[in-house]
């Protein structure tokens, strides 16, 4: 009962606002993999239908692998609009690894082949986007359904993606911590020094600690 309750108000959340624009033209657009140590960062924009609910939809995070990828499907089927767009590990290391977020984001926005009256963005910073309207909104895949269809097929395309590249990588077993920061991937870094994917900006703490003994 309580999935289908807060699917609803999920709904409802966009409704309310579906109703303040003109043409009803509403985006929710979200990001996944901004802390890992290895790999792009991706985004997601997803402008859904009204009136269309697609059960189960949630923060991604709040779903299990197996669900996610079952609602990555439906969500590209049943959505009026939807775009998956990446920040590559270079320019997260130039413009650093919010701003190569936020550029994700408006990459998925503004390949979604129609114009939103307004995008509403997870967290509490935004996108840059010319001549659209974009609002944060904090925890916003928990309470927008367009935010939380934007965070699954983020998720769910960055996880793919980490699994390809545990293909290329073998040694870092990418497929089993997607490139977080786990005691399996700092042991597989400690045998085999960072890969071209690797942030090295993220690993700088790590590797100075253990310079100086700490680690």
């Amino acid at each position: 009962m309580a999935d289908n309750k807060n699917n609803s108000e999920l709904y409802d959340y966009d409704e309310a606002i579906r109703n303040e624009l003109p043409d009803g033209l509403l985006c929710g657009t979200d990001e996944a993999g901004r802390g890992p140590l290895a790999g792009d960062v991706f985004a997601a924009a997803v402008i859904l239908k009204p009136g269309v609910v697609i059960d189960g939809i949630n923060d991604s995070k709040k779903l299990t692998e197996k669900k996610r990828e079952k609602l990555f499907d439906e969500i590209k089927d049943k959505a009026e609009a939807w775009c998956i767009a990446t920040a590559s590990v270079e320019e997260i290391e130039e413009i650093n690894i919010l701003n190569a977020a936020m550029l994700a984001m408006r990459r998925a926005v503004e390949g979604l082949g129609v114009k939103p009256s307004l995008v509403i963005a997870d967290g509490n910073k935004c996108p840059d986007i010319p001549d659209t309207d974009v609002r944060s909104v904090i925890k916003g895949d928990a309470l927008s359904a367009s935010i939380a269809a934007a965070s699954v097929l983020a998720k769910v395309a960055r996880d793919r993606y980490m699994t390809e590249m545990a293909e290329k990588y073998p040694q870092y077993a990418f497929e089993k911590h997607k490139g977080y920061g786990t005691k399996l991937h700092y042991q597989m870094l400690d045998e085999h020094g960072a890969s071209a994917i690797h942030r090295k900006s993220f690993l700088k703490k790590y590797y100075d600690k253990k310079e100086s003994g700490q680690q």
